[in-house]
């Protein structure tokens, strides 16, 4: 599955920037809608509009992505006016609409949390229920040995596991190290993750108007200190459930979530799908 999306996003395609039409311009990161296309200082520019509402204006042409492709914008003309771009999935997949969840496999994606399962199901929820593809939170993963005991993967049973900070040296990298001496662990299980000590910090810091996510003192929960640095409440489990679900909600597609997390999971896919 992922070699065959890299081959897609090697073509670019000519698209015309209808309105509405949602894109990433690569040189700034900026997402948005598209409003119209205009003349500007000699040349044609295309007006984006994102989440927030604010506008911003960019040269027409080449360097922008479409649901992960890219593509080169081109001005809309009463012929192309008609019929929509084929729809994608906030995985960046072409969606295959009209067709029926897939019954659940044997094979499972574990992540360590809630809200790491909340976000994988939010973005590419879709593709794994085409799929059959069903992710557990460990809810912690310090017994992931045992876990994979209790599970016994095989061929037939694979475990894709996405942990939280997974950096030389970390206790996560020792647990992934354990855990792969498990019984059945050799070809049927791969652990991976990303660099942040939380899956919060996956989330590109400017969906919530930050440039970088702040740095939390050592001894402060992550999630709070996180909170506080944001101005927003956080002194009870309720106001750190209330963050996250803010947080949350600006994901819209994968162009909002880090490479680094993106790229472990798409392989975690492809591995208990055998892709």
């Amino acid at each position: 599955m992922e070699d065959r999306r890299r081959a897609q996003r090697r073509q670019v395609t000519r698209t015309p920037a209808e309105r509405g039409l949602v894109v990433e311009e690569t040189a700034s990161g900026w997402v948005g809608a598209v409003l119209g296309v205009e003349a500007s200082g000699g040349m044609l520019v295309v007006r984006l509009e994102d989440r927030r509402g604010r506008v911003r204006a960019f040269p027409m042409g080449h360097g922008f992505l479409c649901g992960g492709d890219p593509v080169e914008l081109i001005a809309p003309t009463a012929r192309t006016a008609g019929p929509s771009s084929p729809r994608r999935t906030a995985s960046g997949s072409l969606a295959v609409d009209g067709a029926r969840a897939r019954t659940a496999r044997a094979s499972r994606i574990w992540v360590e949390g809630l809200h790491d399962a909340e976000l994988v199901e939010k973005v590419w929820g879709e593709d794994l229920s085409l799929e059959g593809v069903v992710v557990e939170p460990l809810h912690g993963a310090d017994d992931l040995s045992g876990a994979l005991e209790e599970f016994a993967p095989s061929p037939q049973r694979r475990v894709g596991v996405l942990l939280d900070h997974l950096v030389p040296g970390s206790k996560e990298s020792r647990i992934a190290e354990q855990a792969m001496r498990s019984p059945g662990a050799r070809g049927n299980v791969l652990v991976l993750g990303h660099p942040y000590v939380d899956v919060w910090q996956a989330v590109r810091p400017h969906r919530v108007g930050l440039d970088a996510w702040p740095p939390i003192p050592r001894g402060t929960d992550i999630k709070v200190g996180t909170l506080q640095a944001l101005g927003w409440p956080h002194r009870t489990r309720a106001d750190v459930a209330q963050g996250w679900r803010r947080i949350l909600g600006t994901v819209r597609t994968y162009a909002d979530l880090e490479p680094a997390l993106l790229g472990r999971v798409e392989e975690l896919i492809d591995f208990v799908t055998g892709s």
